[in-house]
């Protein structure tokens, strides 16, 4: 029986199964039909304007891998007139964020782009193996969650860009549909679905592998013989979106367009008006000038519970704090024996922007 022909080109023999349609095709088409589909959902969703300072997420994974290998070609394909930085935040993770760096630095030498590290030890004092040792493996993603999304715009803040673009595909965005509607988040279910956050951040963030499968992404790196790090998080396995994760599984495996169904289902949902008026104005942390919805932000509640060294106080409601219980300069600058966050400024890109607003990308 002759191979098989590719069903896009139907010149060369096809080696591979699309898992997101179930065609049969080539080596070559893949890379171009993967890179033209985020391609479309970049300038579809207008997520760049030419001259964007953007820093790529980078961890040495997968996703953040093939993010950057595919941000640099269509910026040059496309001539996006990006200017492309690679970020890292090293939570202090021994035998996992110190192995997975390296892959990064490689990265950066590969695609030539500038790289920027930013620890948690140097901007919180702690590491993540020192939180995991005070406080256990229960609720250590609370504090690396809160930590990291606070560091990366830090990080973005340092390196005055005005976005940031970070690898998380369909599959965890259908994860985390699924872990909203399973905890009854019905505030995070109404943006969970976005491309794009600004607003709740003081930077743009975005998502280009939105509608990407993860295994297309692996199965990219891997004909692409890409330089990435494999090894999942040491302390993840016990973490809740597991179950989401498991389940997803589950459902892909019969029938491949969940996970995309799943996607489009969050886009539909609607946030009644009344939930929308009932969550809080967003202000600024009085003590390190994030945002925040209340006087502190959560990362100042989370660093404040270690620093006093009753962590769970924190955990509880994130700390929500009465003011009689403390007093203006104590909420602003917490004991003066205490470690706090430095304060936040914007990046100079974003101070003197007026509007704020990306322009449109040509989609040629």
């Amino acid at each position: 029986m002759p191979p098989k022909l590719c069903a896009l080109c139907s010149k060369e023999r096809a080696i591979l199964r699309r898992p997101k349609t179930g065609q049969q095709i080539c080596k070559d088409c893949f890379f171009y039909v993967f890179e033209t589909e985020v391609h479309n959902t970049i300038t579809e969703a207008k997520l760049f304007r030419p001259g964007d300072r953007v820093a790529i997420g980078a961890s040495g994974g997968k996703d953040s891998t093939v993010l950057a290998y595919v941000m640099k070609t269509l910026n040059d394909r496309y001539k996006y007139g990006l200017e492309l930085f690679l970020l890292s935040i090293d939570e202090g993770i021994t035998g996992y964020r110190d192995d997975s760096l390296e892959t990064v630095k490689r990265n950066q030498q590969q695609y030539n782009l500038p790289l920027k590290i930013l620890s948690y030890d140097e901007l919180y004092g702690w590491t993540m193996d020192r939180i995991v040792e005070k406080i256990g493996r229960k609720n250590n993603c609370t504090f690396c969650g809160v930590f990291r999304r606070q560091a990366l715009d830090r990080g973005a803040a340092s390196l005055n860009v005005d976005h940031i673009v970070t690898g998380h595909n369909a599959d965890d965005i259908a994860e985390t549909v699924l872990m909203n509607i399973m905890r009854g988040d019905i505030a995070r279910l109404g943006r969970c679905t976005l491309i794009c956050t600004q607003g709740e951040d003081t930077i743009r963030r975005s998502k280009p592998f939105k509608y990407a499968y993860e295994k297309e992404i692996v199965m990219y790196a891997y004909f692409k013989k890409l330089d990435y790090f494999s090894t999942e998080c040491i302390y993840s396995p016990d973490a809740y979106r597991g179950h989401a994760r498991m389940f997803l599984k589950d459902l892909e495996a019969a029938r491949p367009s969940a996970i995309i169904d799943i996607i489009h289902s969050g886009e539909a949902f609607e946030v009644k008006e009344e939930v929308k008026q009932a969550a809080k104005a967003q202000q600024r942390c009085k003590r390190c000038g994030y945002i925040s919805s209340n006087d502190l932000c959560k990362a100042c509640v989370l660093l404040e519970g270690l620093e006093r060294g009753i962590p769970t106080m924190s955990i509880v409601g994130l700390g929500v704090f009465k003011e009689k219980e403390r007093s203006r300069l104590d909420v602003e600058y917490g004991p003066s024996e205490m470690r706090t966050i430095p304060k936040f400024e914007l990046p100079q890109v974003l101070a003197n922007t007026a509007d704020g607003q990306p322009k449109e990308l040509s989609e040629n």
